[in-house]
C-alpha cells in the first residue's frame, strides 16, 4: 500500500525542534572518564532526520533556532552544505547557547550520551517565529518529542501543528523520548498523547509509546493501535529493536520489517536514520512496506559508522543492503 501525499508542494518534508552538537567519542571501548578526543558532528533528532532525508535527494527545510556563537554557524553551515534549507533556521539574540551531546562508546551493547540541555537555545524557539507561508510550502511537517519538554519551544510546535492541518501538511510525530528533557512521566505523556492524537503519522520504538501512554510495564501494539486510531493518525510504527519493526494502518492493514544484519559499533543514531530512509521511501511512493525495508537498512547502516548525521547513508547504500537480504529473523 502506498500512502497518499499532496504533489504540489516545494519541500518533501519540513522538520522543526531541535539542532545541536554531537561530540562523539573517538577512542572506542573505554569510559568517557578516559577518552580524550571527541570528534564534532551536528546532532539532534529532528536536525538529523531532514540530513538524512536530504542526501536522500528529498527537499527539506528546518525550523529551529540555534545560538548565535561557533556551533550555531557549524550548525547552519552544515546543514546548508547538505541541501537543507536553512532559510527559517532563528538566530537566538538573548544568550542562550547550543546543546551538546558528549558520547560514550564503551562497546556496541554499552553506549551512553552526556547531555548539556540547560537553557539551549533550541527550546527557546517561539510561537511568533513559526511561519506559516513556510508550513504550507511541504507536504510533511516532522514534530519531535524534545521540543515539547519546555515552553516557548512546545507551543511554537504545537502553533505548528494547527497550521500544518490547517494548510493540509500531514504531520508527523517522531517520538524521540529523553527523559531527562521532561520533569515526570506523567508531564511526558499528556503531550506525547496531546500531539500523537493530532498527528497522521507516528513513529517511536515500543518504550517510546509506552512513555507516551503512560505505562510502566511493556504495552501491546493492538492497544496501542486501537487508541491511536480513534484519533487523527493514519499510520503508525513501532519499532522493536532486534526484533524489527511494525506498520499498521487505519484501513487495517499490518506489516512487518526485519532487522538487516550489520557490524554495530555504537546505538545512536539508529532512529533518526530510520525515520528519514522510511520517509524517504513513503514520499517516493514505495509502498509501506518498503518503506520499512529502507528505515531499517539505513538504521543498521548507521550504528556501523561513527556519527549520525555524517553517516546518513545514500539510496544506493540502503539498496545495496536490502538487496543482500540478511536479515535477523526471531520469532
Amino acid at each position: 500500500m502506498t500512502y497518499e501525499l499532496s504533489t504540489d508542494r516545494e519541500f518533501d518534508l519540513i522538520a522543526i525542534g531541535r539542532a545541536c552538537i554531537d561530540l562523539n567519542a573517538v577512542e572506542y571501548n573505554r569510559p568517557m572518564e578516559e577518552t580524550m578526543t571527541f570528534s564534532k558532528y551536528v546532532g539532534g533528532s529532528p536536525a538529523n532526520i531532514v540530513i538524512g532525508s536530504s542526501k536522500l535527494g528529498l527537499k527539506a527545510g528546518f525550523i529551529g533556532k540555534i545560538a548565535d556563537d561557533q556551533h550555531g554557524r557549524f550548525i547552519e553551515s552544515y546543514m546548508r552544505g547538505v541541501g537543507v534549507d536553512t532559510s527559517n533556521l532563528v538566530v537566538d539574540q538573548e544568550g542562550h547557547k547550543t546543546g551538546l551531546a558528549f558520547t560514550e562508546i564503551k562497546s556496541p551493547e554499552e553506549c551512553s550520551i552526556l547531555m548539556y540541555r540547560q537553557d539551549v537555545a533550541d527550546l527557546y524557539l517561539s510561537p511568533e517565529e513559526v511561519n506559516e507561508a513556510y508550513i504550507r510550502r511541504s507536504k510533511l511537517l516532522l514534530v519531535s518529542g524534545t521540543a515539547l519538554s519546555k515552553s516557548p519551544s512546545r507551543e511554537a510546535v504545537l502553533k505548528a501543528i494547527r497550521l500544518a492541518k490547517r494548510n493540509d501538511v500531514k504531520v508527523v510525530f517522531e517520538l524521540d523520548y529523553r527523559p531527562y528533557s521532561w520533569e515526570t512521566p506523567e508531564e511526558t505523556a499528556v503531550y506525547y498523547s496531546l500531539v500523537a492524537e493530532q498527528s497522521d503519522i507516528v513513529i517511536g520504538t515500543r518504550e517510546e509509546f509506552d512513555v507516551l501512554e503512560n505505562r510502566t510495564e511493556k504495552g501491546d501494539n493492538d492497544e496501542t493501535i486501537r487508541y491511536l486510531f480513534k484519533h487523527s493518525p493514519e499510520l503508525i510504527v513501532i519499532k522493536h529493536g532486534v526484533e524489527g519493526s511494525f506498520a499498521y494502518t487505519k484501513a487495517g492493514e499490518a506489516y512487518r520489517g526485519y532487522a538487516y544484519k550489520t557490524k554495530v559499533l555504537k546505538t545512536f543514531g539508529a532512529g533518526d536514520s530510520y525515520a528519514s530512509a522510511f520517509l524517504y521511501a513513503l514520499i517516493s511512493g514505495k509502498g509501506i512496506e518498503t518503506a520499512l525495508k529502507y528505515g531499517s537498512a539505513s538504521a543498521s547502516i548507521v550504528v556501523s559508522k561513527h556519527s549520525s548525521s555524517d553517516a546518513m547513508p545514500s539510496v544506493e547504500e540502503i539498496e545495496a543492503l536490502i538487496e543482500k537480504d540478511e536479515t535477523i529473523t526471531i520469532a
